[in-house]
């Protein structure tokens, strides 16, 4: 083998081994969720500069997108988002509507929508979006088990991020998890809302959320709700909505029931 190769062969070795490594990723800046068991599992939140793959059953695609988007909110701080999509993404699902993207606090000027004729041109665009620190984050939403996204495919993704510092979050849609260089891997499920009365207001996003791999801690479930004036997620709540204080000149009932017995 030629001088040459042993010193590409080498070199790659070196990045893999980085990337194994507990310390690659452990010491990347992190974000807290909001959440304080999920960010006490994060050991501290989720990390920037990292690969992270969000999956969903079945038909819970629009829970996945949702859950997505607001980890990129957490992770952007005003810095712009791309945001790349297979062309077949589209007609499965549908465009992305800006005004939701809105009602869940990120900000539509600041995302910047790219679509992919096909696999190879997303992996490719993704790829040089992560490079780039002028990004805050970058989505990578794909369709189905695909071939072309290996571990090798993976791997690139992850040292483009390490090397500038930006989020990658991958959105698979009607896929299986497979081997990867991933920091997290989440699965995600529409969490039922609270009951309240036919006349209570719309209450928080609320997802079933799954932790199914963390590098760096345990895994685990959760419901997790989104606040979108905060912009971070919180604890499921049981009331969602404030609970009027009884008038402390009312009556109780008990004693107004006692002397109408009387």
């Amino acid at each position: 083998m030629s001088g040459a190769r042993m010193s590409a062969l080498a070199a790659l070795r070196s990045q893999i081994e980085r990337i194994e490594t507990a310390e690659a990723v452990h010491h990347h800046d992190r974000v807290a969720l909001g959440h304080g068991e999920v960010d006490h599992a994060l050991k501290g939140g989720l990390a920037r500069a990292a690969i992270h793959e969000v999956f969903c059953e079945g038909r819970q695609g629009a829970a996945a997108t949702g859950f997505v988007t607001g980890l990129a909110g957490r992770v952007t701080v005003r810095k712009p988002l791309l945001w790349v999509r297979q062309d077949f993404s589209e007609l499965e699902t549908g465009a992305l509507s800006m005004s939701g993207l809105a009602e869940l606090g990120l900000d539509p000027r600041r995302v910047v929508m790219v679509r992919a004729a096909d696999v190879e041109s997303a992996l490719r665009t993704s790829a040089d979006a992560l490079a780039c620190d002028a990004l805050g984050a970058v989505v990578l939403e794909l369709w189905g088990d695909i071939r072309q996204f290996d571990l090798v495919a993976s791997r690139k993704l992850t040292l483009a991020a390490q090397s500038s510092g930006v989020t990658g979050l991958l959105l698979r849609m009607a896929a299986q998890p497979l081997p990867s260089t991933a920091e997290t891997r989440w699965m995600l499920r529409a969490a039922h809302s609270p009951p309240v009365s036919m006349w209570g207001a719309w209450g928080a996003p609320r997802f079933d959320v799954e932790l199914l791999r963390n590098r760096h801690g345990p895994c685990g479930r959760w419901i997790m709700e989104w606040k979108s004036d905060e912009c971070q997620f919180s604890e499921s709540s049981a009331y969602p909505q404030p609970v009027a204080a009884a008038p402390a000149h009312r009556q109780d009932p008990a004693l107004f029931q006692q002397r109408r017995a009387g």
